[in-house]
Parts: C-alpha cells; structure tokens; sequence
C-alpha cells in the first residue's frame, strides 16, 4: 500500500481506523481540467473504474451518488432510487458547507454529515475501482463492496 503521512485525508484516516485496505494514487491537478476523465488519465486507470462523487438534493434530504466518471447521473434514476420526487445536483458553491469537500476533491468517505450513499452498478465488475480521497491530487484506491459497506450505501443503476 502507498500510505505516505503527507498522503493522510479525513478519508484515508477512516478507512485506517475501519482497517479497510487502499492503495493511494498521486497526481498533478489542473485547476482548468478537474474531469475524471484527466485523473484517470493521470493515474493511468480505466475511466471505467475511475468514480467521481456528486451530491444531489431531494425535498427530503442530501445524497451522495459514485458513477463512473465517464457517466452522467440519471437524476430520475436517481429519485426513483430515493424516494424523491425530484432529484437535483448541488451547486458547487455549496459543497464545501453540505460535505467539508470542494469540487474535485469530494470523497465519498469522511463527509460532515452521514449522507445517503449510493454507487453505480457497475463498481461490482471491478475488484478494485478509486474515488477521490478528500483533496484534489489524490485517489484512493479501494474494493468498492467494503467501500459501499463502510459508507452504509448500496449499489444501484444510476446512469443514463
């Protein structure tokens, strides 16, 4: 495992405390290209077992949803799933307030609050699959059935 001190996160203190095994991946951010198609690209992964994290609000409450990075959120998918009548994506701006993260740089893992937590399917055909490890610059490297237990989330079809 690649566990530097300086690459210590909130994230990465979780899943040491909860004695889940990851790998961390380095690299360089560019602030005028944060895609997870770039980071994938710059720790040298298929898009495909690459996650971003996206927080969405319902009338009921806040959610968290991992899809690919190439994918798009399906936001009726995403009420149906739920419960919401309407689902719609946090605006940047609030991110930092709702998560402790900033654009680029949400985890899944370690958020402010407990959020409902749900990941795309497709995350099961893959032994391992990385989201971002709270910062940008940084990815970790995880199985996501002990990710998706950890977060108290569930697997779903999520995307167009």
């Amino acid at each position: 495992m690649n566990k530097s001190a300086k690459n210590k996160t909130n994230a990465t203190r979780l899943l040491d405390q909860a004695g889940i095994s990851y790998n961390v991946y380095e690299y360089e951010p560019d602030e005028e290209n944060l895609t997870g198609e770039h980071v994938a690209a710059q720790i040298g992964m298929s898009p495909e077992k690459v996650f971003k994290t996206l927080v969405a609000r319902g009338k009921e409450d806040i959610y968290v949803f991992c899809i690919p990075v190439k994918e798009e959120l399906n936001l009726k998918k995403a009420a149906m799933i739920t419960g919401e009548k309407k689902i719609e994506m946090v605006h940047q701006k609030e991110l930092l307030g709702l998560t402790g993260y900033i654009r680029g740089g949400c985890s899944p893992v370690g958020m402010k609050k407990k959020y409902p937590t749900f990941m795309d399917e497709t995350a099961q055909l893959f032994d391992t699959v990385t989201v971002s490890a709270g910062v940008r610059g940084l990815q970790i490297e995880v199985e996501p059935v002990a990710l998706i237990k950890y977060v108290q989330g569930s697997f779903e079809d999520l995307t167009e």
